[in-house]
């Protein structure tokens, strides 16, 4: 099952601050006009479906309002100048003719209709000259403002391709490729091109810029290509080369080369922010080696970072990735030794963090743009503290949070546990006795916690230490980090968490301690936890270590130990509680120890569709529980008494258990819908 917090990897050493744009691909097609999801609803307030301005046009009653503006359409057989004064509409194709040149001032604004008839193509011997400047970019656009609107830029070049001479593109029945290298397509300098990527079919799009065999002699610098359907930068063969080039959120592939491509593309920033999109880089065909010098991609969605078919591959210096769960892909099983890294082939196994090889502020001239900071988190904090969600964070150690302080974690926020280079054993957080935690997530952007290796264990997930009473008496030592728990205070307050996603947890101390998911060393019932996603760790996915918390919507995946775990006597509620167990080896649902303390567990269902089912419910020493509306589904072992203790302290739905065997775990599931924050699903 794909979740939420398996898209979410890395961060970035230094502090930076990051300024944003976007971009598309061939691998991840929408559904076309009219079908599927994009049908036209004409009351939504979004250009979808076949409409063709926003609830109007196409099959929509609507009619359209005529745009206000200069049409911009048809062959340009002689060399033509814009005036930046001019807003100008693409009503159709604009065709820049064989020895013609289209120039470009800065300042100018081009607004697209929609449509895949409307795009800039400069054909073969053809020339454009863009000539934006940082504080006068030249903007291409649509009216709709959505993704996929228009067919953005096309140059047809007569430089090599391994398509060769009089090659026809796959849009548009363009003619390109030659002999001639050094050719010269223009020149583009400070470029913005958003919404493009209009989709012809399923196999065809456009992309934000589509350059045909271009030539060396073209230059091209500081473009930013933003928010298109297909990808921002495709190169079909050629030798041009791009410096300062920003993509972000292009739905398919942020740059992307076949053909033969062997240019070399300088200060790259990719930035992606949406979930689907394919990759920060796809290279396809035979390998004409290009270069990529100073390339930054940062997610927080996951994803594959660099993705090679065939035999592609690339020469890359200054590679930083941040955020994705695959760094490099070998589609086709190529070589890896075709793809060299600053200086070695490329290794799948390295997730390629390290600090930004790019300058943000090269990019400060896009209008709109957003900031993202990258923090290290480590050492104690001593007085109230509030982290902010938009920096994400990278654990490089133990954070500790000291009494009487309190950590408060907003909305949205992403902390990463570094696995790369950090120890499993010491990167964790705790939040120490008497001090608390404010974990202030929401259904549509909880707080999540994860790993750079996105391996179960990777580190220690988040620690919990009350006041309020457990069988190890008061000031008890927890079996991780030697911290002091537990008291007389049962109503003690740590804080609040809700919606808080923990993934790739439960680094091993030694072969009898581990840390868990969730640990909960005495935590008191003042304290409120309640929907909570713990995903893949290598121990436990919650453990109360004594106390009387209670806790509600508790979503538990493949956990290699136990989902739930007590001991301790520990005697608070857990209620609505889905247990998912696809992987074969872990220990138990739940597993409970020591002395009972009767707690409760309301509305608990748990699904196992490991080979072996496994064991459901086990009790050793003298445990029990209070059980209401119980769910096992799969297991080979519904309970077990592992220690011979008194099967009667386990009470389903009002009556003690007489049999390990008792058929009384047929309750209602738990609708897993209350859990599609965490899964997607």
């Amino acid at each position: 099952m794909k979740t939420k917090t398996t898209k979410f990897l890395m961060i970035i050493m230094a502090i930076t601050t990051i300024t944003i744009v976007g971009c598309s691909g061939d691998d991840n097609n929408p559904d076309p006009p009219g079908e599927g999801g994009n049908a036209p609803t004409c009351t939504d307030g979004i250009q979808n479906g076949d409409e063709e301005g926003i609830d109007c046009g196409g099959s929509c009653p609507n009619e359209c309002e005529a745009l206000e503006g200069t049409d911009l359409m048809g062959s340009i057989t002689e060399d033509r100048t814009l005036d930046a004064s001019v807003n100008y509409i693409l009503t159709g194709i604009l065709s820049v003719e064989t020895g013609v040149t289209l120039t470009i001032p800065a300042g100018t604004t081009i607004t697209s209709e929609s449509g895949t008839d409307k795009y800039i193509v400069v054909k073969k011997g053809g020339s454009i000259d863009i000539q934006g400047t940082a504080a006068q970019p030249v903007l291409m656009t649509s009216a709709g403002q959505n993704p996929g609107d228009w067919g953005g830029l096309v140059i047809a070049g007569d430089a090599t391709t391994t398509e060769g001479a009089d090659a026809i593109a796959e849009v548009g029945g363009i003619v390109y490729g030659g002999s001639n290298d050094a050719d010269n397509s223009g020149s583009i300098r400070y470029l913005i091109i958003d919404y493009a990527g209009a989709q012809i079919n399923s196999e065809s799009q456009y992309n934000g810029l589509s350059l045909y065999a271009v030539g060396s002699g073209t230059t091209i610098e500081n473009i930013a290509i933003l928010n298109g359907t297909d990808d921002g930068v495709e190169f079909f063969g050629g030798t041009v080369s791009i410096m300062n080039l920003y993509l972000e959120n292009n739905e398919d592939d942020a740059v992307d080369w076949t053909e033969g491509w062997n240019g070399e593309v300088t200060n790259t920033y990719v930035l992606h922010t949406i979930e689907g999109f394919s990759t920060a880089v796809e290279a396809d065909g035979i390998n004409g080696n290009p270069r990529l010098t100073n390339f930054t991609a940062v997610s927080t969605e996951g994803g594959t970072a660099l993705q090679f078919k065939k035999e592609s591959g690339a020469t890359i210096t200054g590679l930083s990735l941040t955020g994705y769960v695959v760094s490099v892909e070998m589609r086709d099983g190529g070589p890896l030794a075709n793809v060299i890294i600053d200086g070695v082939a490329a290794d799948p196994n390295l997730t390629y963090l390290a600090p930004p090889t790019v300058d943000i502020a090269l990019f400060s001239w896009v209008e709109n743009a957003s900031e993202v900071e990258t923090m290290p988190l480590s050492g104690t904090i001593t007085a109230d503290t509030s982290l902010d969600a938009n920096v994400i964070y990278l654990l490089e150690g133990t954070l500790s949070v000291e009494a009487p302080a309190k950590l408060t974690i907003p909305a949205g926020t992403l902390i990463i546990a570094d696995a790369a280079d950090g120890v499993a054993t010491e990167t964790y957080i705790v939040v120490k006795k008497g001090a608390q935690i404010d974990i202030l997530g929401t259904e549509n952007d909880p707080v999540v916690m994860t790993s750079t290796n996105q391996n179960p264990g990777d580190w220690g997930g988040l620690v919990i230490l009350g006041d309020a009473t457990t069988t190890e008496g008061i000031d008890a030592i927890a079996e991780v980090g030697g911290f002091v728990y537990g008291g007389t205070n049962d109503t003690d307050s740590s804080g609040s968490i809700n919606y808080l996603i923990i993934n790739y947890a439960g680094a091993q101390i030694n072969a009898e301690s581990q840390f868990n998911g969730l640990s909960l060393y005495a935590v008191g019932s003042g304290t409120t936890i309640a929907n909570i996603g713990i995903l893949n760790g290598t121990d436990d996915g919650v453990e109360f270590f004594g106390g009387t918390v209670n806790a509600s919507n508790f979503y538990l995946e493949n956990n290699e130990d136990d989902a739930v775990d007590w001991t301790e006597g520990w005697n608070g509620t857990l209620e609505n509680t889905y247990v998912s167990h696809t992987v074969a080896g872990f220990s138990t649902a739940v597993e409970a120890d020591g002395l009972n303390g009767n707690p409760t567990l309301n509305n608990f269902t748990a699904i196992s569709s490991a080979n072996p089912g496994g064991t459901a419910l086990q009790f050793k020493k003298e445990s029990g529980a209070t059980m209401t509306n119980v769910l096992l589904t799969g297991y080979v072992v519904n309970v077990e008494m592992r220690d011979g203790g008194p099967v009667g302290n386990v009470i389903v739905d009002g009556t003690p258990l007489t049999s390990v065997d008792d058929d009384v775990f047929n309750g209602t599931p738990v609708d897993l819908t209350m859990f599609s924050w965490i899964t997607g699903d």
